[in-house]
């Protein structure tokens, strides 16, 4: 099953300020593989397939360095089609001599590092969902270390050729502030449902029984200040509806607990209660 299709509701795209436009240009393309879509002096659009903008990235004026213990990203994440991709990745990550960390979440393999601002990525694979396991609707996520010698030995060695063309962005995680309001907001408000709880620290939720499109959590500490507006860090993300009536439905239910939607160059834009700012689409 495709958990980022519709009509499941999923994160199609991230986008974030950066303090040095053309050094993150040189990152994302060197390191990370992503495609030039389009770029100007000031913003670049991102893509592994050539045709759909997976990250933006925006140089703002007076940009500051991103702020410590706020709100904001914790890691987008690009889920990559096949195991032997994610091998190849690390393969390149080796041969450039770039540090990175990992860990074996049970229904995913996956890498973590991030950008020259300090916005954190997360690179990865699913396992089959045949093998993930759900209990009372909850889905079994860890924290394992990554079998190496076993991702390596997948497929043969091939040279780097960038991200491959079905690389996806497979889901955000973000800081808030607090859990309780926000999980309101993410499941009564846009329709996502609970699916796994780390305690009262952290809570991740998806559509359609995926293992989460949206990770939330406190590590910067209960009542975490929202980031000044012009610091690196995220910008927005956008979520994909099923159809206009969906997205309009969820701007209704947005309403009913007292959160505001609101139109900007003809996008939907709302704000969780951390203020991480989201483009609702369909």
């Amino acid at each position: 099953m495709n958990f980022h299709q519709k009509p499941i509701t999923f994160v199609a795209q991230v986008n974030l300020k950066v303090q040095d436009l053309e050094r993150s240009l040189a990152f994302y393309k060197e390191v990370i593989g992503f495609k030039v879509l389009t770029k100007t002096d000031r913003i670049a659009q991102l893509t592994a397939d050539g045709t759909s903008a997976l990250l933006t990235i925006e140089q703002p004026e007076n940009v500051e360095p991103a702020m410590g213990r706020t709100t904001g990203l914790y890691h987008f994440a690009l889920l990559l089609p096949q195991r032997s991709d994610l091998a190849n990745i690390v393969r390149h990550f080796i041969e450039i001599g770039l540090q990175f960390g990992s860990s074996d979440h049970l229904v995913s393999e996956a890498l973590y590092l991030s950008d020259p601002d300090g916005n954190g990525i997360e690179i990865y694979t699913d396992r089959n969902p045949s093998e993930w396991t759900w209990r009372n609707g909850e889905v079994n996520m860890t924290v394992d270390p990554l079998d190496f010698p076993d991702l390596l030995s997948n497929g043969q060695q091939q040279s780097w050729k960038g991200l491959p063309g079905g690389t996806v962005m497979g889901h955000i995680h973000l800081h808030v502030a607090e859990l309780a309001n926000t999980e309101t907001f993410y499941t009564e408000g846009l329709g996502f449902e609970a699916v796994c709880r780390y305690g009262t620290q952290a809570l991740f939720i998806s559509s359609g029984k995926y293992h989460h499109h949206i990770g939330l959590n406190t590590w910067n500490g209960v009542g975490a200040p929202q980031p000044a507006a012009n610091s690196a860090g995220l910008q927005s993300f956008k979520l994909i509806f099923e159809n206009e009536a969906a997205r309009d439905q969820a701007v209704e239910n947005l309403k009913k607990i007292g959160a505001d939607s609101a139109i900007e160059n003809n996008q939907v834009i709302t704000k969780d209660p951390s203020g991480n700012r989201i483009v609702l689409g369909f």
